[in-house]
């Protein structure tokens, strides 16, 4: 085809095109019709629902981290620790306080931001301080995708070389400042009714998010139970960043707030006497476990509540220490585990006042009603009367009535009393007794202010039907009915159920904190004041009858109205120890639980702890002003 010029005035470059196609007979025009543009356009569709999907995805999935490290390019923002409230006695003695110590942070937002300060960062970490890359890099995955940019606590309490050495990385992913660690008095001896505190970890961060990665949070006991009012609120400070990060403007938008005053029911210098009397008891007995309760009868105050093994607070509270920690952690004595209000026991003979009011009000005996125990009860076997089933007494114990069965503790005449006797009385019976156990609050928490509690157990007929295909015998009625077997209490539910007995039928809640509403009845059992009285006179005869098994404490400078128990657990390879006691016997101001694990000669080695920790309550409450 020969070339043409085109100039002004030429035809059209369309139409010389179609002039030359006009001219060639073998191309043949044919219309393109709409689906060529149909297929453009769903390939534009399908990039379009692509993009707009991923955007989605990014925006739903993403878009929190896109925004928190764009944040972080931009501003900073640092949380200022609150002032955690103090926790005192109920005089005002301080328990739990604050000290500024320096704390180490990671800058998560600057470890994001610049990733050749990564290395040089866990490099540092893991020199000065010991923590390994992993650790690190585990810590970065906890935390929550809009929490990403916060500092998190890497250290507490540094010593002057660590603090040199750090300062001097000069790195923007670490950072040294002032913080707040827990102090508390006498570590050991108040640590099961405070607790401790420690970081708050990535489920606690993401379920509150106005807590501060570097702020204390409850860990046990009342620093968790009231946790929300001892922690206060963090300040904030945001730092305005330029794109270099040069510090363009600070601003505070929240001054931190500092926690409420906690003050708690507890007697310090009471609490501090019976924690070292239950260790020296232990100690002369060579023995390691027991629990100690020091309630107000009147109102439920716990005034004591201690422990052995017990553990130091200040070590769980604070940094370092890590073999310490490590070691009350896998102790398999437990220490952490409230033995108080959640330890299992078989409640022993303490249980016999309860059976007596139960059996007096249900008409199976009357008070002067007397039974002979000539130191056991032999049962007869219905298929072969020529054998019989014996059921011991702890000793010979002639006739006795109701009081003089609770003073010597018989344990005939409760067998009678709980399970009837072949051909003779008619016992209350494993349902009424489970229905009395229930009326004096066994199976049921009490609602002490204390995390962790326990509700006990009790047995049934059903229960033991389904776990050992069996039926429930006589014998298991005996044994509940002396509080042995499968009857099993915590502590604080029978401290709480004898303080009834001492208040002629007030079941009282027992409380921790001061400021809270108490004096609660549980249940008002005062209707069964005639019973529980009858009941008092065996208590007050423990102590004052030569024969009887508290007489140890006779010559005190005040009534006093008690019962013990030994327990046998562990297929009778070891005993229990309780003691229970209140004083004056006729206006209680005070009651005592002691409880001594595998004591050497049962509730011998729980008396005189009992006993001389009413004693001081005397002597330093009682006599002076009242403060209760």
């Amino acid at each position: 085809m020969a070339r043409r010029d085109y100039q002004e005035g030429s035809p059209a470059f369309e139409e010389s095109v179609c002039e030359d196609w006009s001219e060639n007979k073998d191309i043949v025009e044919v219309p393109l019709g709409a689906r060529p543009l149909l297929y453009v356009w769903i390939v534009v569709l399908i990039l379009a629902t692509v993009s707009v999907g991923r955007i989605v995805f990014l925006n739903m999935n993403m878009g929190s981290v896109y925004i928190a490290r764009a944040q972080a390019n931009l501003e900073q923002v640092k949380m200022t620790p609150p002032l955690r409230g103090l926790i005192t006695d109920r005089f005002g003695t301080v328990l739990a306080d604050n000290r500024v110590v320096p704390y180490a942070f990671l800058n998560t937002g600057e470890f994001l931001k610049h990733e050749e300060l990564q290395e040089p960062t866990l490099s540092a970490l893991k020199l000065v301080l010991g923590i390994e890359p992993d650790e690190v890099w585990e810590w970065m995955r906890s935390i929550d995708a809009d929490r990403l940019g916060e500092r998190i606590p890497i250290q507490v309490e540094m010593n002057d070389r660590t603090l040199v050495v750090l300062k001097g990385l000069r790195l923007s992913t670490i950072t040294v400042e002032d913080g707040v660690e827990r102090v508390y008095k006498d570590g050991n001896v108040f640590s099961h009714v405070l607790g401790y505190v420690g970081f708050p970890n990535s489920e606690n961060l993401r379920m509150n998010p106005k807590i501060d990665a570097g702020e204390m949070m409850g860990r046990g006991g009342v620093e968790y139970l009231y946790d929300e009012l001892l922690r206060g609120e963090a300040g904030i400070i945001v730092l305005k960043r330029d794109a270099r990060g040069n510090v363009l403007d600070t601003a505070e938008t929240r001054l931190p707030s500092i926690g409420r005053t906690l003050r708690l029911t507890i007697d310090a210098e009471l609490q501090s006497y019976f924690q070292n009397r239950l260790t020296q008891g232990l100690r002369s007995l060579g023995k390691k476990i027991g629990v100690g309760i020091a309630m107000n009868p009147n109102t439920g105050e716990v005034l004591a509540l201690v422990q052995e093994p017990s553990y130091d607070n200040n070590i769980l509270s604070g940094s370092g220490n890590n073999d310490k920690k490590k070691e009350i952690l896998t102790s398999p004595l437990k220490p952490l585990f409230n033995r108080a209000i959640s330890g299992f026991y078989s409640p022993a003979s303490t249980v016999k006042p309860l059976v007596g009011i139960a059996a007096l009000n249900e008409g199976v005996i009357d008070p002067k009603r007397e039974i002979f125990s000539p130191g056991y009860l032999d049962i007869p076997n219905p298929f072969d009367p020529s054998k019989f089933t014996r059921y011991k007494d702890w000793r010979y114990q002639g006739y006795v009535n109701l009081a003089s069965a609770i003073a010597n503790s018989s344990d005939v005449y409760f067998y009678e009393v709980g399970g009837g006797a072949p051909g003779g009385s008619v016992g209350l019976g494993i349902k009424k007794l489970r229905e009395w156990w229930q009326l004096f609050g066994f199976g049921e928490k009490t609602g002490i202010d204390l995390p962790g509690e326990a509700e006990g157990f009790l047995p049934s007929v059903e229960w033991k039907e389904n776990r050992d295909k069996s039926p429930w015998l006589l014998g298991d009625t005996y044994n509940v009915s002396i509080g042995q077997g499968d009857l099993l209490v915590t502590p604080i539910q029978l401290i709480t159920y004898l303080n009834a007995v001492a208040t002629n039928g007030k079941l009282i809640r027992p409380v921790i904190n001061a400021d809270a509403p108490h004096s609660h009845i549980i249940s008002d059992l005062t209707y069964l004041a005639s019973e529980i009285k009858e009941v008092q006179k065996g208590m007050e005869l423990a102590v004052t009858d030569p024969k009887a098994t508290i007489y140890a404490l006779h010559n005190l400078p005040f009534t006093v109205a008690a019962k013990t128990g030994s327990a046998q657990v562990h297929n009778n390879q070891k005993v229990n120890a309780f003691f229970v006691g209140y004083a004056p016997a006729d206006n209680p101001q005070l009651i005592v639980l002691v409880l001594v694990e595998d004591a050497k000669e049962g509730s011998l080695n729980a008396i005189p702890i009992g006993g001389d920790v009413l004693k001081w309550y005397y002597e330093n409450r009682m006599q002076g002003i009242n403060n209760l």
